[in-house]
């Protein structure tokens, strides 16, 4: 089974996760972002959700996840939850 690694963060508003987005881009480090903005409590660890296979979780972030390029932060992409924005780090 393919699996991936990931991390992410998840904000209430796309306006925020836009904002977001644009600091990482412009060269924010995406784990500081997510320690300081993100409501998941993955933020502890800058957002790293670890290893998990398809179908783990939700049906938005699995389709990014396991078809995104590497290394490239994605979204905003909105859930349940929020609004993410995800990096795969790697599958396989």
């Amino acid at each position: 089974m393919v699996q991936a690694t990931a991390r992410h963060l998840l904000v209430d508003s796309e306006a925020q996760c836009l904002e977001l987005k644009q600091q990482i881009l412009d060269g924010a480090d995406f784990g500081d972002v997510a320690k300081a903005n993100s409501s998941c409590p993955s933020s502890a660890q800058g957002g790293d959700l670890g290893s998990f296979g398809p179908g783990m979780m939700v049906k938005e972030f699995d389709e990014v996840v396991f078809s995104a390029p590497l290394n490239e932060v994605q979204g905003p992409v909105k859930t349940q939850f929020g609004y993410h924005l995800l990096e795969v780090t790697s599958r396989g």
